[in-house]
């Protein structure tokens, strides 16, 4: 697997080889949202890939979604985060930060006292969310925000991206899927708006530009990458042409200069993603579609130039891409312990 281990530029960023590790939310920072030791070991294990995107963060305290989530607003944050980037680039890895706002996907019973839950519309999402403090409670009602607080939230994303260089980090990836804040601003099913964030798919795609450019701005347009995935539904999202509306919003963000483009294909829907990304953004992409040892080269053949992203082969193989390279098999992960606090199941799988 050859062109897996060759190097690739996606903007300012230099990766040593095409194994990009994709972010996977695991509930390991404190109560206050601080990075610790036990997750700067866990990405310091996994520095030998090309890149890793470490996990969605909250960019306030209204944008966290679940307990034990890491932030990215407070002088600790960027400290404890600071360790986590030292331990990567001491192993001579490359890291970015993937920006995460929950907007409606949120519980007050995980938020700080008095920070309100809010979206695009005061539309409640179906479904439960695990908290802490009082088990499994359903998703907040939450509040519209005016259009002076979409620019105000705007503003923290561009903010939360100085932190990330502030805390060492290479770059930053703004989540604009699993139905997040920008994707609820993004999918009609979610999008009520009557001003200039509503409407028509040119409007809707609005918020995740500005964000995009309020980032750029801060960092420079080469250290922003943008995650998406078409036809996702996930976290009750829906859209009336998901395919029309994504394709709207690359074409809004290629003339952008990013440094690359983070897309998902998923199984549940017959859009073609990786064709749209090509046909409407371009060159500097990173691919995820449940790749594995099996099929990682063929897609690479099929898509030279790009970069691959692993999610699940990256939890139990610390040393993912020596296996890869040596032709090793690959340990199984638990399942059982995804999301629980601890060593267990996060920093103590052995390499091969």
């Amino acid at each position: 697997m050859s062109r897996l281990f060759e190097p690739l530029v996606l903007g300012e960023l230099q990766l040593a080889n095409r194994i990009v590790m994709a972010p996977m939310t695991r509930n390991r920072a404190g109560a206050d949202g601080v990075p610790g030791a036990l997750m700067a070991e866990h990405y310091g294990q996994r520095a030998e890939a090309g890149l890793i995107v470490a996990e969605g963060t909250w960019p306030s305290a209204a944008g966290q979604s679940y307990c034990r989530q890491p932030g990215i607003a407070t002088s600790a944050h960027i400290a404890g985060w600071k360790q986590v980037t030292d331990a990567v680039h001491a192993r001579g890895g490359l890291i970015v930060l993937q920006i995460m706002h929950g907007g409606r996907i949120g519980s007050h019973h995980i938020k700080p006292a008095g920070v309100a839950t809010v979206a695009p519309s005061a539309l409640q999402a179906a479904g439960e969310v695990v908290t802490d403090s009082a088990g499994m409670q359903a998703y907040d009602l939450p509040q519209a925000l005016s259009t002076d607080e979409v620019r105000a939230v705007v503003h923290e994303y561009g903010q939360a991206a100085l932190h990330a260089r502030e805390a060492g980090f290479d770059g930053v990836e703004l989540h604009g899927t699993s139905g997040y804040l920008p994707m609820q601003f993004l999918c009609s099913g979610t999008n009520l708006r009557s001003d200039c964030y509503g409407g028509a798919a040119a409007h809707r795609a609005r918020f995740a530009i500005e964000c995009l450019q309020a980032m750029a701005l801060m960092i420079g347009s080469g250290r922003v990458g943008l995650r998406l995935n078409p036809g996702n539904t996930y976290n009750d999202t829906s859209d009336e042409d998901s395919a029309a509306t994504h394709a709207e919003l690359l074409r809004q963000a290629a003339p952008l200069n990013l440094a690359y483009l983070h897309v998902m294909r998923s199984p549940l829907t017959e859009i073609d993603a990786f064709a749209m990304a090509r046909a409407h953004f371009g060159e500097r992409l990173i691919l995820n579609d449940g790749f594995g040892p099996e099929n990682a080269e063929g897609s690479l053949q099929e898509h030279p130039d790009t970069a691959l992203s692993f999610a699940r082969h990256f939890i139990g193989n610390p040393d993912l891409v020596r296996r890869l390279r040596s032709g090793k098999p690959l340990a199984r992960f638990d399942r059982k312990t995804l999301y629980t606090p601890g060593a267990a199941g996060y920093t103590d799988y052995p390499a091969a």
